[in-house]
């Protein structure tokens, strides 16, 4: 099903950027990207929808799915969208919505092939797969499982909260940071029904009190990074991809020695070849960079880069590696900075973006 998008790393791209629609916003938004020196040309609204909170592409290029996370009065609601993509007007159109079967869905991604979407759902912990339609539309439940455990901390961890689903390379494997649960579920992924069958070993154990959020796989496919939102730590664990197995072998913490104010981080990412990895800060309202170890892949502290805002949920790296966009949810703008290939740091380039309200979540296609 699936066809291969075009490969411009460099050139146009459109950047659609998901959001919070308990204020302003109404939807997602875009952005017309030329990666060659960074610039954003607002697109607009592109489609009504509610708290699409983070946004995952169809590998073919032409289909958007999104979590809608729902009212948060009413946690056991949720729901995902699929929409085709006008390319050359960045214009998205409903193809159909689905139940999420859980509550506030907080993450999507299609797997490899495009025939299947895997979602998490925060509230009742649970993680859903469905099989897609050849025109992009979402089709039958594939799986719904149903994690089962907490963790030292009340309430925030008495009940499981399912946070993030991540695609080995392989296409094989589900793993789901449970942020309740201290956990990184691991599943088999049956290639042809979408099932999910919980994998032997079972899962990475994270220390009590972490908080797992989001994870990134280093590009040799050895080492994993986890993100920890409640205890503000990454932990590099090695990885097996015969077994899918995990052994932790460190933790930092992404704050300054001696911060006590109220904070929580939110998104990982890794530089594509390798050799930084960042983390963003809510409350401290930075971003951590590290350098990666070239031989065991451990991290060490290189900066903490202000993020000229509040709360940066998400942030992304452009394609081609020479531009971080942070999206800062209460302070309504994204801020873009140049990054450092050899170092790792990041400049703010003076161009901030106000045209989206409570940005959370941008992904970049290619568009020529």
């Amino acid at each position: 099903m699936a066809e291969a998008p075009p490969e411009t790393p460099e050139g146009t791209h459109i950047a659609f950027v998901g959001t919070y629609t308990r204020g302003d916003s109404e939807g997602i938004y875009a952005y017309r990207y030329n990666s060659a020196d960074g610039g954003m040309d607002p697109l607009g609204l592109v489609a009504e929808t509610p708290n699409p909170s983070f946004l995952g592409l169809h590998p073919n290029g032409k289909f958007l799915y999104a979590v809608n996370e729902g009212d948060p009065d009413s946690p056991s609601e949720g729901s995902i969208s699929a929409f085709a993509i006008n390319a050359a007007t960045g214009g998205l159109t409903l193809l159909n919505k689905v139940d999420s079967m859980g509550g506030a869905p907080c993450h999507v991604v299609v797997d490899r092939t495009g025939n299947f979407v895997f979602v998490a759902n925060y509230y009742g912990g649970s993680v859903i797969s469905y099989r897609l339609e050849e025109d992009g539309s979402i089709g039958e439940m594939a799986s719904l499982i149903q994690h089962d455990g907490s963790s030292v901390l009340s309430p925030r961890q008495d009940v499981p909260h399912a946070h993030e689903v991540v695609l080995s390379e392989d296409n094989s494997h589900l793993f789901v940071p449970d942020l309740g649960m201290d956990q990184v579920v691991v599943y088999e992924i049956n290639a042809e029904t979408g099932e999910l069958t919980v994998n032997d070993p079972p899962a990475a154990e994270l220390a009590p009190g972490a908080g797992p959020r989001h994870m990134v796989f280093h590009p040799d496919g050895r080492q994993a990074y986890v993100l920890g939102e409640i205890d503000s730590t990454i932990t590099t664990f090695d990885f097996d991809p015969a077994t899918a197995a995990f052994t932790s072998k460190q933790v930092v913490s992404t704050l300054p020695e001696g911060f006590d104010e109220d904070t929580s981080t939110a998104e990982i990412e890794i530089s594509a070849d390798g050799n930084f990895v960042y983390g963003s800060n809510r409350g401290h309202d930075s971003i951590a960079v590290f350098a990666v170890d070239p031989e065991d892949k451990t991290l060490t502290f290189v900066e903490h880069a202000p993020i000229q805002g509040r709360t940066p949920r998400n942030f992304a790296i452009d394609p081609t590696g020479a531009y971080l966009f942070s999206e800062n949810q209460n302070t309504n703008n994204i801020v873009q900075f140049s990054r450092d290939a050899a170092t790792g740091k990041l400049t703010p380039t003076g161009q901030v973006l106000t045209d989206v309200p409570s940005p959370v979540c941008m992904v970049f296609l290619p568009t020529s």
